[in-house]
Parts: C-alpha cells; structure tokens; sequence
C-alpha cells in the first residue's frame, strides 16, 4: 500500500473511532449470506461462481449474456441496497433523482469514459441486478438448499452523459420478497464509512464485513486455518501461501480502521479473540444454518 493510502486510512479510522456510527449517521447493514460467503474479486468467466465457508456454498448465477458481478461496487451497492430496506421497511427503494446524487452515497466520483466511474457503475448494476443466488448447507445430517433473486424488478432511467440532470421517471429497485425478508430480519450491522474507506479493495471489504460479524458474538478464543479461510476470501489463488501474504495485506488495512479487533496470525491461521464489536448498538447472533 502506497503511503498516501495508508495514511489517509489512519486519518479516517481515527474519525471513525471518535464517534459512533449511529450517532454519526453512518450505521449500515450488509446481508448475512454475503458476509459468510462472498462474491467474485475480478471478472470471472462463466455463467456460474460458488464461495465455501464450512457447510455453506454460496453459487451466484448469472445470464451468460451479462455475466457475474465482480470488485469493489457490488459490495458497495449490496450495503446501500441492505441498509436502505432496513432503513425504510420497504421492499421498493428508491435510488435518487438523478445519478450523481446516488454515486455520492456509494462514495463514488462520477467520471465518464469508457473506464469510467459511471460507465463501470451501469455494468455493474446490470451484472448484479440480473444474478440470482443459491444457499446450500450440506451436512452429515442435514441438507438444505434456498434459491433466492435479490432483485426482482430494476428500473434505471439515468442517462450517463447527464448523471447531474434529474430524469422524469425515478429510478428504482423492487427486492425480492425472500431477499428482502432475509436482509429484514437478519442484517448485519456495519460502519459505512469504514466500508468506505476500505473501497480500493474488494477483499478489504470482505474482510471488514466478516470481522465486523464474527467479533459481534465471539465469546472464545478461536484458530481458523488458512486453508479453512481461502475457499471463503481467495479461491482464486491456487496457492494458500500467495492467498496468505495477500490477505494478511488486507487484513492489515482493515485493523486500521476497526482496532480494537483482537487478533493475531501465526503459520497455520488466524486467530481471533473476543473483542469490542465495531458496532456496539446491534450485536447479532451466530447463524448455524444460513438457509432457514
């Protein structure tokens, strides 16, 4: 991490710190199936991508002809999509005016272009507002599976080249009811400005969502071996050595902004102790079978 970054991190996990996230507005939520399982780092090819994290298999699916969702904004648009319907109860959300007001709450500059911000945006909104997900536990005596579609209806009426301009119609998203229901009932509470924060890497903010969960309820030390944590955070890398060294990297950006997360690593894994959780006002409890 190049200085600069690294010091801008400290500077906004020290304001972070200073206040609580739900007093400072900032309190947020991300759905739980997500946090136990995550999506795609990169662009990967197929229709088709499956997370592990024990018993649990997270597949996304997705059309072939628009592919998987992938990087940093489908966990941003996840966590505003999650806080939003706990927000407001409601299954229809309404995504702002026009288009840069909805890019500034996902902190996000609106550049045009080809490898623009809005132009990645729009690509990204297609790829995860037309994939469906699949839960499955799998044990020796239990096996259960539930398919779910976020998004059952997508209306986006800004025009790229005018994201200042309102359009006549509001843009909008109708959640899926069991989506809509399982993010309701089961959030994960989070600090959207040390989401934020974290937004250069999509492995960061896999990370943060999963400490954030994990620390909420753990009573005892616990060790969690490497090869238990790549199928969850890396299964891209071949290698546990090279997805080690990698998420150490990560793991150390997000201590940054959540310190008070009692950890260290060693050679065979991570180990977590009872800490303070990053967010003290909501504290859920653990989920033994994610798909009920």
């Amino acid at each position: 991490m190049k200085n600069k970054n690294l010091n801008k991190l400290v500077t906004e996990a020290l304001a972070i710190e200073a206040r609580d996230a739900k007093e400072a507005g900032a309190l947020g939520f991300m759905a739980r199936a997500l946090v136990q399982a995550t999506m795609p780092h990169k662009k990967t090819d197929g229709p088709v991508f499956r997370r592990e994290n024990g018993l649990f298999r997270l597949s996304i699916l997705s059309d072939p002809e628009i592919g998987l969702p992938y990087g940093v904004i489908p966990r941003l648009l996840i966590a505003w999509i999650t806080t939003e319907a706990v927000r407001t109860k409601q299954r229809v959300l309404v995504l702002g005016n026009t288009l840069s007001q909805f890019m500034e709450q996902l902190d996000l500059m609106p550049t045009g272009g080809r490898w623009g911000s809005i132009t990645r945006l729009r690509e990204q909104m297609k790829r995860l507002f037309s994939a469906s997900v699949s839960c499955t536990y799998d044990s020796e005596q239990h096996w259960a599976i539930k398919n779910v579609q976020p998004i059952y209806e997508a209306n986006l009426w800004w025009h790229p080249k005018m994201h200042h301009q309102a359009s006549l119609f509001q843009s909008t998203l109708t959640l899926g009811e069991d989506f809509f229901r399982e993010i309701i009932n089961h959030p994960i509470p989070i600090d959207m400005d040390a989401l934020k924060s974290l937004k250069k890497s999509p492995m960061s903010l896999d990370i943060y969502c999963w400490l954030t969960y994990r620390m909420s309820y753990l009573n005892k030390k616990t060790s969690i071996p490497w090869k238990a944590l790549q199928p969850q955070f890396g299964a891209d890398y071949e290698r546990t050595r090279d997805f080690k060294r990698y998420f150490l990297n990560q793991l150390h950006s997000v201590c940054i902004v959540y310190p008070e997360a009692n950890l260290e690593a060693n050679e065979t894994g991570l180990i977590l102790k009872p800490s303070k959780p990053h967010i003290s006002s909501l504290t859920p409890q653990p989920v033994h079978n994610p798909v009920n």
